[in-house]
């Protein structure tokens, strides 16, 4: 049988294993565009978990373990892979519901609700991905157990399962066998159940030792973005992080804890669950928050670290920067939580100020700073959400990797109404905003702004972050790639050329407006040029339009309507 002690040490087992070689996982991307974050994604997901379950004792059942692990998880997940990967361990955790110990029968029927749950939240799931993998570890677990209920022996024949399918993938993607390579969430996937398996059978967690900067990033992910962005001066010196264990007995309102956070600090994220207070704040007396915080239960976790010698090269990269592209606005160190007074508001996850301000200017009160290679995390979009002050909120994730995240915010909210509106480039989330009818319905709402979304046409201009060979052609790292609506339609050596050829060939007859965002790695110069030789081009009854968008990733956003 194994223990909820057990269980407890093979996710964080599981975590270090992928944390390890997450960069190897990330290579795996076939796609030569900058979103090569898989293994990232997927290791933070799983790091929430692994910080989690660090606090949980000993004592605790194999159905504790897993509903802490799937708890975080579901908070932490980022990008698609990283939400499949906490929907497999939701089921998990439903399918120990109950139990202090778990035999082989059990882990079969947690790993298949998993894998129902996985596989309902796409809509078009496709064979050859972590969810082939996922479906074949527990189909060799099935049958393993009808031989021996050992979990051990079925947990490793679930794991040989996973590589089994993980080697398959290729023939059941081209594009992976033509890249040779295996598919990159599937390969996490693996990792983990490999990094579970050696601390359950053989009795060893698997180490990772993590440089400096890596254990600030993982330490700072739960806060991501939900924090104060750390491109500006450092106002307080000490940052201070701690998990709460509630006294059940306590009516203080967590809220109360944040708003005292505020007075003597900045940057506070305050998450609560039934079990735990999860706390960050910048602030000069940690000791004071920590003496709040005893007010709520006792201090199971405390983290104090000096940000300004931490932040100090970080800065100075900063400044460099800063002084090549136009600064974004910073945001608000916290948002917090209001109360739903208005009818209707919106959330946006945007990267870049002026793009970002394109959307505050539609009437949007809450932005995520995100977007490609810097994929939200659930935990980020419903604070957002929860800031808004509105019975009906409208969630816009503007990329295709955020929308299942954004998804997983529905069922956590309880005191208004979440609709996410599945929008996957900027383009297609300011068409959806502009579509907005307030005296509109929500089904009717739902249904306007994804039809204007839908007639949206989306040309990005970025480069390639890997060598690769892709729809035939061989590309080097570098290159400047143009994608007409997500597909690969140019690589070329000139930015300016590539947009002024890209819009060319995406205008239609019925093309009315066109918008050209430029980048912060695009100079006004250039933006200016690549408007006047787009705008020689194209008819003269078209409007075109420039704006500094000042994104990262894209030198170039088209929209054409």
């Amino acid at each position: 049988m194994i223990s909820g002690k057990q269980w407890r040490d093979a996710v964080i087992s599981g975590a270090n294993n992928i944390i390890k070689v997450k960069k190897s996982v990330d290579e795996l991307n076939i796609f030569p565009v900058p979103d090569g974050d898989t293994g990232t994604n997927m290791s933070m997901t799983i790091s929430a978990a692994s910080s989690a379950l660090a606090v949980l004792e000993d004592t605790a059942t194999a159905a504790e373990a897993a509903k802490a692990t799937a708890s975080a998880m579901l908070r932490g997940a980022r990008g698609n892979s990283g939400v499949i990967l906490s929907l497999l361990f939701r089921g998990i955790a439903k399918g120990f519901e109950g139990k202090n110990e778990v035999d082989g029968n059990d882990l079969v029927t947690a790993l298949d609700l998993g894998v129902q749950s996985a596989y309902k939240a796409v809509m078009n799931p496709t064979e050859g991905t972590i969810l082939t993998v996922a479906r074949v570890a527990t189909e060799r677990a099935a049958a393993a157990a009808e031989r021996d209920t050992d979990p051990i022996y079925v947990w490793a024949a679930a794991c040989l399962g996973a590589q089994e399918a993980l080697e398959e993938t290729p023939n059941l993607l081209p594009v992976l066998k033509k890249a040779g390579v295996v598919d990159a969430g599937g390969k996490g996937l693996c990792l983990i159940f490999e990094g579970m398996l050696s601390l359950l059978r053989d009795g060893e967690m698997v180490e990772t030792v993590l440089t400096p900067e890596e254990k600030q990033a993982e330490t700072e992910a739960f806060f991501r973005n939900a924090a104060a962005e750390f491109d500006q001066e450092i106002n307080f010196t000490y940052c201070t992080e701690f998990i709460v264990g509630r006294d059940p007995e306590c009516t203080k309102d967590p809220d109360d804890l944040r708003s005292y956070l505020m007075t003597i600090g900045d940057c506070v994220v305050v998450v609560d669950d039934e079990e735990i207070i999860k706390t960050h704040v910048h602030t000069e007396a940690p000791g004071n928050a920590l003496q709040k915080a005893l007010e709520y239960g006792q201090l199971l976790t405390v983290k104090i670290e000096n940000m300004k010698e931490q932040h100090r090269k970080a800065s100075e990269a900063n400044a460099q920067a800063k002084a090549a592209a136009p600064a974004e606005k910073a945001e608000q160190a916290a948002p917090e939580r209001a109360e739903p007074t208005d009818d209707f508001g919106f959330v946006s996850v945007a990267a870049g100020a002026g793009v970002q301000d394109l959307f505050r200017d539609l009437g949007c009160a809450g932005i995520v700073s995100g977007g490609q290679t810097m994929n939200p995390s659930t935990e980020d979009i419903l604070a957002a959400v929860l800031a808004v002050p509105a019975k009906t909120v409208y969630v816009l994730p503007n990329n295709k990797n955020i929308i299942m995240a954004a998804e997983q915010v529905v069922p956590l909210v309880e005191d208004r109404t979440v609709v996410i509106i599945p929008t996957r480039t900027v383009p297609q989330g300011l068409s959806a905003m502009l579509a907005f009818d307030p005296d509109g319905s929500v089904e009717m709402n739902r249904s306007l702004m994804m039809d204007a979304a839908s007639v949206v046409e989306t040309g990005l201009v970025t480069f390639a972050a890997r060598d690769s060979e892709f729809g035939g052609k061989k590309i080097r790292q570098g290159e400047i790639l143009g994608l007409e609506n997500g597909k690969l339609r140019y690589v070329e050596d000139d930015m300016i050329q590539t947009v002024v050829k890209l819009t060319r060939a995406m205008a239609k007859k019925e093309t009315a407006f066109i918008t050209l965002i430029y980048g912060q790695d695009v100079t006004e110069e250039q933006a200016q040029e690549a408007y006047d030789r787009i705008r020689s081009k194209i008819s003269s009854n078209v409007e075109i339009t420039l704006v500094n968008g000042g994104q990262p990733v894209y030198y170039f956003i088209v929209s054409l309507e």
